[in-house]
């Protein structure tokens, strides 16, 4: 017995190491099964909605990910619903309906993959709730494809748009309404499928919708669109390209924006628009239009300065004339300052150029000096873009040479007969080997 004893202990022990090893986490398989959906409530394709929130209950613990950029919600609602949790997990998903529904519509909200478990974030992919405030649910769809109209690749988050053409239709719509039906391509489709439509007469838009406000915003939004109206139902693929629109032009009214200067804005091409001081002025006035830098602006600079109270002009474009007061007071004066003009690295084909903040009006060349490394002087061009107010120095650059450009006391003269200070600028040129090549080969 005494025998027996140690050889039981050592049995047990046995036991006792093999059974915590069954229990030991071995890393396993990876989850990959998405959630499922237990209920809904009101049920899913439903008909004659009338509640105000909806609740989605799930197997497993569910997070939203990504919402902004997966929900599409058609018809859009407005005020959007609010869909909760964000940012947490639950085993429900509540949707709070704040819009005023439009009677005897289907709705659509296609959640697209942002609907996760909690673990291993598997998606519940293209989870769609519909439902109708009518007695059916609409069915029909429609179906086409996204392209760029200059380079041809498909655009990613473009927004597919349905107007009904009813008695209330017209094309001023896509400004300031929100379509009858919406889909998304989202960030890797180059098609789109509308879904739950109903019979009727549509105008099809596609945008490029910066703002994601559902309008069409012609400053920054490209737009593609089907020329005729087209009948639901249909078996027609539809093939749309997007492209940018010239902007209309629109004049803003002018402000006094510093000493004997006065801002012009506008939209569109500024060649379009004509500016006319209406206000009697003395014989010895004189006036300067430049286009501010990097704004849709033009800037009017006027001398000598005016003993008056305002200035009235008459402002005209294409299809407008417009007449504007701009009040007058003393502004702090400016003084000339001179800065390089750098788009980029220097090349040999690029010139060397120079901005300033007051028109420049004479140039001395006898006060402007270019010599290479070897202190040699190097010929030059002077070009004046009076426009924008930049002066340009074009000459021949050789490969591994350092110019220096000095500009000396009086070499430039502005508007208000301000001259400079000695400028100096270093031009430098790396060897032709450091620029790379770039081999182009034609194809029919």
């Amino acid at each position: 017995m005494k025998k027996a004893f140690p050889l039981i202990i050592i049995f047990l022990l046995l036991i006792s190491v093999s059974c915590a090893n069954r229990g030991n986490p071995s890393g396993g398989e990876r989850d990959t099964t998405p959630p499922e959906i237990v209920k809904s409530d009101p049920e899913n394709l439903g008909t004659n909605f009338t509640a105000d929130e909806i609740e989605i209950q799930f197997d497993e613990y569910v997070k939203i990910k990504e919402l902004s950029k997966n929900l599409i919600i058609s018809p859009p609602m407005d005020p959007e619903p609010q869909i909760t949790p964000l940012g947490s997990a639950s085993k429900k998903i509540t949707i709070k309906i704040y819009d005023t529904l439009r009677p005897n519509t289907t709705y659509a909200l296609n959640f697209g993959e942002s609907i996760v478990d909690n673990n291993e974030e598997n998606p519940f992919p293209f989870y769609k709730y519909v439902f109708s405030t009518g007695g059916y649910i609409d069915s029909l769809t429609m179906e086409g494809g996204i392209t760029d109209a200059l380079d041809k690749q498909a655009e990613e988050f473009v927004s597919v748009m349905l107007y009904e053409v009813d008695s209330t239709y017209s094309d001023s719509l896509i400004y300031k309404e929100k379509p009858d039906y919406i889909t998304n391509t989202l960030d890797s489709l180059t098609t789109y499928k509308l879904e739950n439509l109903k019979p009727g007469k549509y105008r099809l838009i596609a945008l490029k919708d910066e703002n994601s406000d559902f309008t069409f915003d012609q400053a920054i939004d490209k737009i593609g669109f089907v020329e005729d109206f087209i009948e639901i139902p249909t078996d027609q693929f539809y093939d749309i390209q997007l492209f940018k629109e010239k902007v209309d032009f629109k004049a803003f009214r002018p402000r006094l924006s510093g000493h004997q200067k006065i801002a012009f804005g506008y939209a569109g091409d500024p060649e379009l628009m004509d500016i006319k001081l209406i206000t009697r002025v003395p014989d010895s006035f004189n006036s300067r239009i430049t286009q501010a830098k990097d704004k849709d602006t033009l800037s009017y600079w006027f001398r000598p300065k005016l003993e008056l109270d305002s200035l009235i002009f008459k402002v005209s474009g294409p299809k407008t004339i417009d007449t504007f007061t701009v009040r007058l007071k003393d502004q702090l004066k400016d003084s000339l300052v001179i800065s390089p003009f750098r788009d980029g690295p220097e090349t040999f084909e690029k010139p060397f150029e120079i901005d300033a903040n007051l028109p420049l009006t004479t140039i001395d060349r006898s006060q402007i000096k270019l010599i290479d490394k070897d202190s040699a002087d190097v010929s030059f061009n002077l070009v004046l873009d009076s426009l924008k107010n930049r002066l340009r120095f074009e000459f021949e650059k050789t490969e591994s040479n350092n110019y220096r450009l000095k500009l000396y006391p009086g070499a430039l003269t502005d508007f208000f007969e301000n001259t400079n200070d000695t400028l100096s600028y270093s031009i430098r040129t790396k060897a032709v080997s450091d620029y790379g090549n770039l081999r182009l080969i034609p194809r029919n």
